[in-house]
């Protein structure tokens, strides 16, 4: 519905985001509209679209989600408009003073004639020059705002396209919209293409096919974690994609020549096809391959006796190593870079220790590093020594809107030894940003399972080094974490050896239920993180994960999260909520980032002092501790004590996360994890998917589903391709 009026006044604004609450009078009435608006002064008449909700604090709003302004036109208006503090320096007194003088006309002649305002007691050329570029300025986002709402882009988005092109904004946009792809993060090919469609750009537009071309490489970098991609896949994909046929194909090829010439992309031989890829990601491959050959040939020879070391810390600690374990050990001291690969139980934790012991004895300083959060956490438990994530370590910070490290060959990392855990997790992008701040002569050692879910991010680090025959390694197989009664580590080697787990074998930490239909899956897992296990095994339902293969479906994350919330924290009178789109949150919900969001500011008390940071990552979990409706502000404190606060705009990163993908669960451990096993897509429910979410349970897994579905995706191999292009680099090096 439509609604207008004049401002009244504006009850709270969020600069960053341009999220407000305004009160208008609309025929008579007073109404408080709520949502994303431009700078807006009080007297100034909006016309807004929107609907009317009941907010359960604060009464009937109104959730706008179009905005229309128009200038005040009274004397008596335009004063109000200009006292209001949206142009420094004009206030009570100065406002007055300017409209005696200049009546109706008073906008007109500020936006026009600026200098005008000489005329007026008080008012400098200079402090005239400044009222009328203020102006002016807020004129064109206003302007620029409105524009853009009018190719169906929401108030919140058009606010930060003009936070970047500022007053250039429709400028770009009439000239070239797929710009936004480049510089607007969350601005993806289909929103821009709809904007240049209804602008009446030509679908065959050299603009359109450049911008197809690059949505097609990132899409396959994002999904399959390719950072190469087959020519002839390039060219169908990206006609697919405009939605050209195969007479077409020509105009695309000639852009991909473009594109090699600018050098944003370079032709890669790949398995003697002709490929591409982004010269960024060739770059960091290359960069990451040479890197890593410099550091095993600067690799420092310590002359140690590695045995009776490990001898003194076998009777230190009443232990005794495996021999393989000896071998993963000695691998790690003499070698400048090497990895240590196994499954669950396999003893990388005590060959880990074990390092770090030899280490110290020597005074040599060792950094222990982890791609999340919760991995650095376990591995500081583990280790009881500090423990640091990637992007912690590397001092990550933001220029001019961008990612960027304060570590790097510049101003490098201080250490003799880095230790890194579950490698599995490394991107193309965190491992090349590492090197750099890596210097020669540091001894690198890599940790981690080569069977687990390879990272979300471009890029197959572990992979790559292991086939290329060129690092050093070990990979451990027999298991020795196992207790008497334990078959949480013995059944996740046997689904890894392609056998079916023990479903039927009474144990304490693995259970099978043998459900059908995925309504009763549903209404089983609920239950049991409510009721059953809490009971079983006196422990909190927050110590309960829910891990499943998909999204959809009545068995998946998304209905069980809904599920779960009306369970564990049900909706009440006295407990604050905030509805952002679909999705309903509550204080106590338990919740989880799914984009990395490097500018999130953080707060944390560390030993008594409080620190300050920026970052948080997808795949942090939380709870929500606070809610503030008016400001639409919600905040969260995170596993490892930070505490953020959420604008509107934020928010949407952000999911409910008492069940999570088995995707988003790598790198953590949970003390009871339940899964979901259902029928689905065979690309997606395979053997490694399996693996990945029974190795996340600490003390007790949860299988529920038809031992079939478990049989198929213990038998399923099928795996996506990732075409990268290290292992190359890396054997080029070699030879």
């Amino acid at each position: 519905m439509k609604i207008f009026g004049a401002v009244k006044s504006i009850i709270y604004r969020n600069n960053d985001n341009g999220y407000s609450v305004v009160e208008i009078d609309y025929l008579g009435k007073s109404v408080i509209c709520t949502g994303k608006f431009p700078i807006i002064g009080e007297s100034e008449i909006l016309e807004l679209e929107g609907e009317y909700k009941l907010n359960t604090r604060y009464g009937e709003q109104f959730e706008t989600t179009f905005v229309n302004i128009k200038k005040p036109t009274s004397k008596e208006a335009i004063q109000k408009y200009l006292a209001s503090g949206l142009i420094s320096g004009v206030g009570e007194a100065t406002s007055r003073n300017i409209v005696n003088m200049f009546g109706e006309k008073t906008l007109e002649i500020i936006d026009k004639e600026p200098l005008s305002l000489e005329q007026v007691k008080g008012i400098s050329k200079r402090k005239a020059l400044e009222i009328g570029a203020a102006y002016k300025d807020i004129k064109k986002m206003q302007e620029a705002v409105i524009f853009l709402q009018a190719y169906d882009v929401t108030i919140g988005l058009a606010v930060k396209i003009y936070e970047v092109y500022k007053n250039k904004t429709i400028e770009v946009l009439q000239k070239n919209p797929y710009k936004l792809i480049e510089d607007i993060d969350g601005v993806g090919f289909k929103t821009a293409d709809k904007i240049a469609a209804k602008l009446g750009i030509d679908s065959t537009s050299e603009f359109r096919i450049r911008a197809g071309i690059i949505y097609v490489m990132s899409e396959l970098a994002e999904n399959q974690g390719s950072t190469v991609v087959i020519l002839k896949d390039l060219l169908s994909g990206t006609c697919g994609v405009l939605g050209f046929n195969e007479e077409m194909i020509g105009e695309v090829e000639s852009q991909v020549t473009n594109l090699f010439i600018e050098g944003y992309l370079k032709k890669v031989d790949y398995n003697g096809e002709e490929a591409v890829c982004t010269s960024k990601n060739y770059n960091m491959e290359k960069q990451i391959a040479t890197k890593l050959t410099m550091l095993i040939e600067s690799a420092p020879n310590y002359n140690l006796d590695v045995k009776n070391l490990i001898e003194e810390y076998e009777k230190l600690n009443n232990i005794k190593l495996h021999e393989v374990q000896k071998k993963a050990v000695e691998c790690g001291i003499n070698n400048g870079v090497s990895i240590i690969t196994g499954g669950p139980g396999t003893g990388k934790t005590t060959i880990v220790k074990c390092l770090i012991y030899i280490f110290e004895s020597l005074n040599k300083k060792t950094i222990l590093l982890a791609p999340t959060g919760r991995a650095s956490k376990r591995l500081e438990e583990q280790t009881e020594r500090s423990a640091s994530t990637i992007h912690r370590a590397l001092e990550m910070g933001n220029i001019k809107g961008r990612l960027a490290f304060n570590k790097n060959e510049h101003n490098p990392l201080d250490a003799d030894v880095i230790i890194i855990d579950e490698v599995s997790m490394l991107d193309a992008f965190v491992t090349y940003s590492l090197f750099k701040a890596i210097q020669l002569g540091t001894k690198v050692i890599f940790v981690g399972d080569k069977d687990q879910l390879p990272s979300v991010g471009a890029g197959n680090i572990l992979a790559d080094m292991l086939a290329s025959d060129m690092i050093n390694y070990v990979c451990l197989t027999q298991i020795f974490r196992q207790g008497e009664n334990s078959q949480i580590v013995v059944n996740a080697h046997k689904i890894n050896n392609g056998e079916m787990p023990n479903l039927s074998q009474k144990s304490e930490d693995f259970f099978y239920s043998n459900k059908f239909e995925p309504l009763e899956v549903c209404k089983d897992i609920v239950n049991m993180v409510a009721e059953r296990i809490p009971a079983y095994k006196n422990i909190s339902s927050k110590d309960i994960q829910v891990i499943a293969p998909m999204k959809s479906g009545v068995a998946g994350v998304d209905n069980l999260n809904l599920e779960l919330q009306n369970k564990l924290n049900p909706k009440s009178p006295e407990k604050v909520e905030l509805t952002v789109g679909k999705k309903t949150f509550r204080v106590g919900d338990k919740v989880m980032q799914t984009a990395n969001n490097y500018d999130q500011e953080w707060i944390k008390v560390e030993n008594g002092v409080t620190v300050f940071g920026q970052g948080v990552f997808n795949g942090d979990m939380g709870y929500i501790d606070e809610i503030n409706t008016i400001s639409s502000t919600m905040y969260i404190t995170f596993d490892d004590g930070r505490r953020a606060g959420y604008s509107l705009v934020e928010i949407d990163d952000l999911s409910l996360a008492y069940a999570i993908t088995i995707h988003k669960s790598q790198g953590s451990e949970f003390p009871v994890v339940i899964i979901p096993i259902l029928a689905g897509n065979p690309k997606l429910y395979n053997k490694n998917l399996l693996y990945t979410a029974v190795t996340r349970a600490k003390k007790m897994v949860v299988l529920i589903g038809k031992s079939g579905n478990i049989f198929y995706m213990i038998n399923n191999k099928y795996s996506v391709i990732r075409r990268t292009l290290l292992k190359q680099f890396l054997q080029n090096n070699l030879n």
